[in-house]
């Protein structure tokens, strides 16, 4: 595992909250269970985060299997990437929640 390096000083949290950047960030996408919704979730991750690995999304279906919950795992660099991914997520109109 690799830190920070003895000559970089120590990773703080910015003023905008208590997250320490970059950092690993779970997102998770819920819609209704159509095709394509996966997918859709995936094109807006990699506009946000080009390093996201789409093989890495997590997907279930509720127990009636009418809707899907897609979790990504994004590498945030900064709070206004996580802001402007949560704002397209959010007004796709396959998605219903993002937490």
């Amino acid at each position: 595992m690799s830190g920070p390096t003895p000559d970089a000083p120590p990773p703080r949290p910015s003023a905008a909250g208590p997250w320490v950047f970059p950092c690993d960030f779970p997102l998770k996408v819920m819609g209704r269970n159509a095709d394509g919704f996966a997918e859709a979730v995936v094109e807006v991750v990699l506009r946000h985060a080009p390093d996201f690995d789409p093989a890495t999304l997590q997907a279930r279906a509720s127990a009636r299997g009418s809707y899907l919950s897609c979790t990504c795992v994004v590498r945030a660099r900064s709070r206004e990437q996580l802001d402007a991914l949560y704002r397209e997520l959010s007004s796709h109109p396959l998605v219903r929640v993002v937490l």
